[in-house]
């Protein structure tokens, strides 16, 4: 008992700038009994563990601020020369320094009950905390281990590489370290730049038997509408234990946050209250609170799941949510000023000896000696004797997602008409079917029966806490909806353990290009560097899309998902436009037997043509390209990117042939094969000039129709342009308005009249030849459209 009662003491004395606050300590002294009762830790072990964590967040804010400001670090803790100081101080100080005791929090919590968690960091410019703490722990991965010893020269050669811009001659940045959380990052699985995304994606995350952490800012609170929806989404039948925890300090860049003008943490309180949470204030300085809360919410939440089981209680439950309230730069000088956010102090330390001595007063009280440091920290790094994994290991950084079971695709019969979507639909709910270990989340923006995604639907349902009846919703329906792209993509990039897709009005899938982006960029960057990426791909299908969607006006014409994804690196994010409904379904099928990728799929909704047998479209898929047929001796090739280009090319190939001219048809359903690769990993992908000549027969004239603006391709598919007096790019050119397909079309220049002009002018004929005089002045605006409709 007297081993109990002095380590009590120990640690309620508060280390450092930590103190305990009396509701702190209550409730330790209340988790620290449990704990001992559930046979987890003693209460000398739980003590010394919480003294612990009180010196190694003393010294993690101590390394933190020199990551910011210093070129050197002295483990004896001896004052600061000016030339140990960096000559331009970088980093996002105040964030980093208050994340420091909510992850010595997520550590204890983890050492206290011998159970590692999952955790995610919704600001990923405070990853300055978690590289310094990882370092002291010896937390890390192999390139900082070998890098970043820990001494007085690993650690002062952290600082020097921490926003260092060193490059290498490859290119890339030399320093295994980062501004955000990257792949270097021990535990990291998201860089969370993209602020407001980890509030929208923890929710989905686990799965039943595993535990997440997600740390959350109220600065970017404000960023993204959805997360308060988080308790209408959370099922313990297929969701692991998720505890949020917000850093409330009140700031952000350049001013008071939008939450602490209305009213601070008593207004959060009510916001969470009302959205179905449970809200639970904690001090935010104080590792053990973090601690606490972690334990705490974990078993509450797990408690209602118990209660909804035996029909004690109902869905949804009271999702318990963390306000880890503090001060902005909390620990260091300069704290809670709008400086706080990059360089807290006044001056420079390199040049100014009063702000040389703000700094070394300011270091000298977070000071821990070095043997006591090491001492706390083996005490917190007790993974071998609970046989645990490291945090560097947890389940979201190191998942094993089985590969699918993939259906036969049964292939639409050529020459009718079928709708893509609807024949998608059907092998997609053999896919779901087939693969009932894999947890499915669609997500879908409300219109899903709109793109003809009706058998999903009534198979997985809505997922809402009180279904209405006739209405196909379930209380654990598998389909995420709500009027929000940022929410509903979130919902699927999260399943990263299973099944997902997402279906879009293609003019409103342009809000998910940040989240997106986001996955693919970590991804790429994990595949770079040698480690493995196993969670599947996931296609975003964007249908009702600029060429069918007449019926909403120009605001619903907008290709600029598909052209902005473009932009990004094909192996990875690949852009796709089937032509038919077995292209559609046999793209599908090899996506979902890819891993770590994310797609754009542009896929019409409405019925078009079949024009390939499966063969076809399976070579389709393979190559990105298919000839639908082929002249001997062709006088000009016509390249459809797009169902619709295709239809309108196939017409023109009809006209063009009936005047004597030969020609070449293709349809090009993923552009992206045919780029000039942008590096080497690219390279690997793309299509050489061999494989191109392999896939393409050469024709010198050439007209490329498309879905997207014809700017776009002209750049993408640069390796098959010929030049501007052999070639044609033809594409979205803004104009639309209340049109059905052949108005639009007319008014952007790409009926089959427009293609067989501009075929003409090429091969330098008279247009006569194939089009009469009512066709020609349709196509120059003083006839009657219908004459080439």
């Amino acid at each position: 008992m007297n081993g109990h009662h002095t380590a009590q003491q120990t640690w309620s004395s508060g280390c450092g700038v930590i103190e305990h606050s009396q509701l702190t300590q209550a409730r330790v002294e209340s988790l620290v009994a449990s704990l001992a009762e559930r046979g987890l830790c003693a209460p000398a072990e739980a003590y010394g563990l919480l003294a612990a964590a009180d010196r190694l967040g003393n010294m993690g804010l101590w390394l933190t601020a020199h990551m910011t400001y210093a070129r050197r670090v002295y483990l004896d803790g001896r004052a600061m020369a000016a030339a140990d100081f960096k000559d331009k101080p970088e980093g996002h100080t105040g964030g980093a320094l208050n994340m420091v005791p909510a992850y010595v929090g997520y550590l204890l919590a983890n050492a206290l009950t011998g159970k590692t968690r999952a955790w995610l960091m919704g600001q990923g410019h405070c990853v300055a905390a978690i590289d310094s703490l990882n370092i002291l722990t010896r937390n890390v991965e192999a390139e900082q281990a070998q890098r970043y010893p820990f001494s007085d020269d690993g650690l002062s050669r952290l600082c020097q590489d921490f926003y260092s811009y060193e490059v290498g001659a490859d290119g890339r940045t030399v320093a295994p370290l980062g501004s955000h959380v990257n792949v270097h990052t021990a535990g990291g699985a998201s860089e969370g730049g993209y602020l407001g995304f980890a509030g929208l994606q923890y929710v989905h995350m686990p799965l039943p038997g595993q535990e997440l952490v997600a740390f959350l800012s109220d600065g970017a609170f404000e960023e993204q509408r959805g997360s308060d929806w988080s308790p209408r989404w959370w099922r313990g039948e297929d969701s692991g234990l998720v505890m949020p925890v917000m850093i409330a300090n009140g700031r952000r860049i350049d001013q008071r946050t939008t939450m602490a003008q209305a009213g601070g943490v008593d207004w959060f309180r009510q916001h969470l209250a009302l959205n179905g949470f449970e809200p639970i204030d904690i001090d935010g300085r104080d590792p053990a609170a973090f601690a606490w809360a972690i334990i705490t919410m974990a078993d509450r939440l797990q408690e209602q799941h118990r209660q909804v089981t035996i029909n004690e209680r109902q869905y949804p439950v009271l999702l318990p949510y963390a306000i880890a309230e503090t001060v902005k730069g909390f620990g260091f000088p300069g704290a809670g000023t709008n400086a706080a956010h990059n360089l807290p102090l006044p001056g420079n330390p390199a040049h100014d000896d009063e702000t040389r001595a703000i700094f070394n007063e300011g270091c000298a009280r977070l000071y821990v000696p070095e043997t006591e440091l090491r001492d706390a920290i083996a005490s917190l790094t007790n993974h071998t004797r609970q046989q645990r994994l490291a945090e560097k290991d947890h389940w979201l950084r190191a998942m094993d997602v089985p590969a699918l079971c993939l259906p036969d695709v049964v292939a639409a019969e050529t020459g009718i008409n079928v709708s893509p979507m609807a024949h998608f639909d059907g092998w997609f709910c053999d896919l779901v079917t087939l693969n009932p270990g894999h947890r499915v989340r669609v997500g879908n923006p409300d219109e899903i029966r709109s793109n003809r995604m009706n058998q999903t639907l009534d198979l997985l349902q809505h997922r809402v806490t009180s279904p209405e009846p006739g209405v196909a919703e379930s209380l654990n329906g598998a389909v995420i909806t709500a009027l929000n792209e940022e929410a509903v993509v979130s919902a699927v990039l999260a399943n990263k353990q299973g099944i997902n897709l997402a279906v879009s009005y293609e003019a409103f899938a342009v809000k998910m290009l940040g989240a997106m982006r986001q996955e693919v960029i970590f991804a790429r960057h994990a595949l770079e560097t040698g480690r493995q990426v196993n969670w599947l791909s996931v296609p975003v299908i964007a249908s009702s899309h600029t060429w069918e969607n007449g019926k909403n006006e120009i605001s619903h014409q907008d290709p600029t998902l598909g052209e902005a994804w473009l932009g990004e690196m094909s192996d990875m994010a690949p852009v796709l436009f089937p032509c038919d409904a077995n292209t559609l379904v046999t793209t599908m099928a090899a996506l979902y037997g890819q891993r770590g990728r994310v797609a754009v799929v542009v896929a019409p909704k409405n019925p078009v043509t079949s024009v390939t047998s499966l063969p076809q479209a399976q070579r389709c898929a393979r190559d990105g390209a298919l000839v639908l047929s082929h002249d001997d001796g062709a006088d000009i090739q016509l390249l459809a990117v797009g169902a619709y280009q295709l239809r309108e090319v196939t017409g023109a190939a009809r006209r063009l042939r009936s005047c004597g001219i030969r020609c070449s048809v293709v349809a090009i359903t993923e552009p992206g094969r045919f780029r000039q690769p942008r590096d080497a990993m690219e390279a690997r992908y793309t299509w050489s000039a061999a494989a191109i000549r392999d896939i393409l027969p050469a024709v010198s004239k050439r007209v490329f129709v498309c879905h997207t603006h014809a700017e776009v391709m002209t750049g993408v598919l640069r390796p098959l342009d010929t030049g501007p007096r052999n070639c044609r790019f033809l594409g979205y050119r803004n104009r639309g308005g209340t049109l059905d397909v052949f108005g639009m079309l007319l008014a952007n220049g790409q009926t089959w009249a427009h293609i067989v002009l501009h075929a003409a002018e090429l091969l330098d004929i008279d247009v006569a030849r194939c089009l009469d005089t009512a066709q020609w002045q349709a196509l120059h605006g003083v006839g009657n459209p219908d004459a080439v409709r």
